[in-house]
């Protein structure tokens, strides 16, 4: 599982959690992933809602822009599902082996 991956199971994760809008999500991912690019975050989250695993919206007006709000579609937590799955697997690979 590589590193997209990760980052693209961790914004299914925090949309499943709840609507969120970009800027949250981007805050949230870049405290835990600190080296990762603004432009590929979005970059995700567009690709998310191309396949149909996101949906985005605006939301209310608060003093200025709209903000986009994303929500998980049922598509999307079918994928979530998936990549936990992949990821639980190769996290008890690596601790077989006994890297922890």
């Amino acid at each position: 599982m590589l590193k997209k991956d990760l980052i693209e199971l961790c914004l299914l994760h925090l949309l499943a959690q709840g609507d969120q809008y970009g800027y949250e999500l981007l805050r949230r991912l870049h405290h835990t992933f600190p080296d990762t690019q603004e432009s590929a975050v979005y970059a995700l989250l567009r690709g998310l809602c191309r396949e149909g695993c996101s949906e985005q919206y605006a939301g209310a007006v608060s003093g200025g822009p709209a903000r986009k709000y994303y929500r998980l579609t049922e598509q999307g937590r079918d994928k979530y599902a998936a990549l936990l799955g992949r990821w639980q697997a190769l996290r008890d690979a690596v601790a077989e082996l006994g890297v922890e």
